[in-house]
């Protein structure tokens, strides 16, 4: 594969991924067709970096497909941010592309394998990576304008509602009944809301699933 068929890729992801599904914020698709996916995921699957789907990372994480990100960003209107916490980063690709249109971008992620790919990646960007729980958030980097959760979760912790500023957006995918969408949030005063926009695929993050319950 050449930087040319990558160039290609990005442009086809635009066309038909992008502007067909809803995403149609100009920075948004500026920003999304700056950043080289193909610098994000292993090397054995450069060849699938721009495909309408999940693409594998490690076991249990995978990079989301452009849709899922494009949709919760042009939702979510980060260009209107000062500041931004992505967490579940990976191997950064969503944080890298939420630098383009936030000045102040903190990545968090908790899997050292991934971590390790991230700090490689983001190596020439403007993102802080850091490595902690995900549901913990990062206080330190609070308050912030906009959290974005690159997955889906059944649950939004409260350590991250807390870490919003007022006004503040949380965009996520969550699961509900089975079935993901994609949904944003935002806060206001001690009050926080969430309303689902979309059905999308998003890969999941454990570490937000809810306490199975005991039943009969």
């Amino acid at each position: 594969m050449t930087e040319h068929n990558f160039e290609h890729m990005r442009r086809a992801m635009i066309a038909s991924q992008l502007r067909t599904t809803g995403t149609n914020d100009p920075a948004v698709l500026a920003a999304m067709g700056e950043v080289a996916r193909e610098r994000f995921v292993p090397p054995a699957r450069v060849a699938v970096a721009y495909a309408d789907a999940l693409v594998p990372l490690t076991p249990g994480r995978a990079l989301n497909n452009p849709m899922a990100l494009g949709r919760l960003l042009t939702e979510a209107a980060p260009e209107h941010a000062e500041s931004a916490l992505v967490v579940g980063a990976a191997t950064g690709y969503a944080a890298a592309v939420v630098a383009k249109l936030v000045p102040s971008v903190v990545a968090l992620e908790e899997d050292p394998e991934l971590v390790a790919a991230a700090r490689a990646a983001l190596a020439d960007t403007n993102v802080a990576l850091v490595e902690g729980p995900l549901t913990a958030g990062h206080a330190a980097g609070a308050p912030y304008d906009l959290i974005l959760i690159d997955g889906a979760v059944e649950f939004v912790p409260q350590a991250l509602i807390d870490q919003l500023k007022d006004e503040g957006k949380i965009a996520t995918g969550i699961v509900e009944s089975g079935v993901t969408r994609l949904a944003l949030g935002r806060k206001a005063g001690e009050g926080f809301g969430i309303a689902a926009f979309a059905d999308a695929a998003a890969a999941v993050l454990p570490q937000f699933a809810k306490p199975k319950t005991f039943t009969f």
